[in-house]
């Protein structure tokens, strides 16, 4: 017992001399910390503006009455999220409830399929695989955040490549689960399999820290909840947008083909943007956790106000991103892709939208911030909230309100609603020909606050 207490007494006079702080008070010691620009976006510096209309606009007014906020330092995408981009998030939900269901039916047809060694024919990855077909391999391994009843939070093998060709396909396993994925025979078009995209589900949970912050008593599960958002861009809107017109060829089209790769995402309702930015930030996270790295904060819809600041582009009081008054430059060329005309869509050199890398950025390098699509925002809409919203980071996010802000005017949209003041609204659940969005991230620490421009050129690249 002696010895114990002694080696004890070593150790702790061990640990105090090697801590190296000499007894003072010196803080947590973690690693040294360098803003990251993430990919494709830019640094928006965070300052005070003038929101809302001007006094001239005497309708207008009414609803967006000018008021100096203030908001925080973020990182905002360049463009419009892309057809190209949004169909990576299609993919992943696709491909990993496809490994999900390879991977519950490995579970089932090991437990009565045994080896000599008693072990499961469709062994754990840590196992000889040698003998084994491509779809026994679809095994535990990298995290994924969806899955089917009791796979929730497990691990699937993302190492080995999907096969799409029927073909190749390595069994008649393999032949069943990917059957389960397309619509039936009788569904199909001309004798194509085609994707029963209603299965492309993508899972994941949230917390809502409003209610937590008020009613203190709850508990930590009480204010968590589990979504299930299906992904797939609803391509009917442009059919359904616009009765008596052939528009045929964009709802075949225009989100699969790589001829509108770069074109801003359509059809996408306020739900599945939101649904984007959770899986944005797993996905990154995921790759984080690979490298030992740290984990990045969350991707989200920007606020009505960062929108509107964004838009803006520093410029205060301009009626449009590049300044205005006029939608045109001095050459008599218009400044983004709108309705300019009664009837005529296409003055502008477009007709439907264009690509999201079109036409001039603003100060703030961010592209088509008027014109193209209008832009989903996290803010719920509600015609008096400059009137009690707060002047520091202003947002009304009402959970049971389900008209939610959208900015910036469309392609088919005339002038007025392409001003950086104007709002306007759509419900949560509704896709639109003319909708999309972009993302944003918080910027950690407010050092961008100062000096601005001159810092916000420092992690420009």
């Amino acid at each position: 017992m002696k010895k114990f207490v002694l080696l004890i007494a070593v150790l702790a006079i061990l640990t105090s001399c090697g801590s190296g702080d000499r007894g003072e008070l010196v803080g947590v010691k973690g690693k040294k910390w360098h803003p990251e620009k993430p990919y494709g976006m830019t640094l928006i510096p965070g300052g005070a503006f003038i929101m809302g209309k001007s006094d001239d606009d005497l309708a207008g007014v009414k609803n967006a009455p000018t008021r100096t906020v203030t908001v925080r330092a973020f990182y905002m995408d360049e463009t419009e999220i892309t057809n190209s981009e949004y169909r990576q998030f299609v993919n992943w939900v696709r491909d990993s409830i496809i490994r999900t269901k390879l991977a519950i039916l490995a579970d089932e047809v090991g437990e009565t399929d045994l080896d000599s060694d008693g072990i499961g024919q469709f062994a754990f990855k840590d196992t000889d695989t040698t003998d084994m077909s491509v779809y026994e391999k679809y095994m535990l391994d990298n995290y994924t955040g969806l899955g089917e009843t009791g796979y929730e939070g497990r691990k699937l093998n993302h190492d080995v490549d999907l096969i799409f060709d029927t073909d190749e396909y390595p069994d008649e396993y393999y032949a069943e689960v990917m059957d389960t994925m397309y619509l039936p025979m009788e569904e199909s078009y001309n004798n194509e399999r085609t994707w029963d995209v209603s299965k492309f589900k993508f899972q994941y949970t949230t917390m809502d820290i409003k209610t937590a912050a008020k009613y203190r008593e709850l508990k930590r599960s009480d204010v968590i909840y589990r979504e299930s958002i299906e992904v797939y861009p609803d391509t009917t809107v442009w059919i359904r947008d616009f009765s008596y017109s052939y528009n045929e060829p964009m709802h075949n089209d225009y989100f699969w083909h790589d001829a509108y790769g770069e074109y801003p995402v359509v059809g996408i309702t306020w739900k599945q943007a939101n649904a984007f930015c959770q899986w944005r930030t797993i996905y990154k996270n995921g790759y984080q956790k690979s490298k030992s790295a740290r984990n990045i904060n969350k991707f989200r819809l920007p606020s009505e106000a960062e929108w509107e600041y964004a838009a803006r582009g520093g410029l205060q009081g301009a009626t449009f991103p590049w300044g205005g008054p006029y939608a045109k430059n001095d050459r008599g060329c218009f400044m983004a892709n709108f309705k300019p005309l009664r009837g005529d869509y296409a003055a502008d050199q477009a007709l439907y939208t264009v690509e999201a890398k079109s036409y001039e950025p603003n100060d703030y390098d961010l592209y088509n911030m008027a014109g193209n699509v209008s832009e989903w925002v996290m803010s719920s809409y509600d015609p008096n909230s400059y009137e009690y919203s707060s002047t520091i980071n202003p947002n009304v996010d009402d959970e049971e309100n389900e008209r939610k802000v959208v900015r910036g005017g469309s392609w088919k949209d005339v002038a007025y609603f392409l001003q950086v003041s104007s709002r306007d609204y759509e419900y949560a659940d509704s896709a639109r020909s003319y909708i999309g969005f972009r993302t944003v991230q918080d910027y950690m620490g407010t050092e961008v606050t100062l000096n601005a421009r001159k810092l916000r050129k420092k992690f420009k690249r």
